[in-house]
């Protein structure tokens, strides 16, 4: 049985936690894009310190049985269409279903039209958001390709659309 799984708002006191996320987040997309760290070892915040002071934006910690093992920051809270902007769980949770629990939770939380942003070339993230979107968008979703801005030298990302999001309650032992 899966240990519950909850998503929490990130709290000021979290920083220096959410950083330490923020090093793996960037690590694991590494692969993908190529990224490396600086002279210290560590890769760039990129967009983690607007998420601290964006009221457009939430933050989220991922947490198992109390244990933080993620996050998830999402904007468009106050001008739609709300995004996933982050999200990631630590390699040992992968798989198990903690992810979309918590994805199915941040959902919730946030009522309206989607979008969901993901690299193709990442086929865990690729499988993942559309096995997710098709769950919680029963009349269907939509993908576009679009150009990631200011990056003409890596490949487009993929963009679910979901307009008619519709996330059950679902007992965690289902996951």
């Amino acid at each position: 049985m899966l240990k519950p799984v909850t998503l929490r708002s990130i709290l000021p006191d979290d920083q220096s936690l959410v950083e330490r996320l923020w090093q793996l987040y960037r690590h694991d997309l590494s692969e993908f894009r190529g990224s490396l760290p600086d002279d210290a070892g560590l890769f760039t915040p990129g967009r983690l310190p607007t998420y601290r002071t964006d009221p457009n934006s939430s933050g989220y910690l991922i947490c198992q049985d109390g244990r933080p093992v993620g996050f998830a920051f999402v904007s468009g809270v106050e001008i739609q269409p709300l995004r996933v902007a982050e999200f990631f769980v630590v390699r040992a949770v992968r798989r198990s279903g903690v992810g979309r629990l918590a994805a199915r939770q941040l959902l919730s939380r946030h009522p309206g039209a989607w979008e969901i942003p993901f690299q193709e070339e990442n086929p865990g993230a690729a499988r993942f958001w559309r096995r997710l979107a098709v769950e919680v968008c029963p009349t269907g979703h939509r993908e576009e390709r679009r150009a990631v801005p200011g990056k003409p030298h890596i490949p487009a990302d993929t963009w679910l659309l979901l307009d008619d999001v519709e996330v059950p309650d679902q007992d965690e032992s289902e996951a």
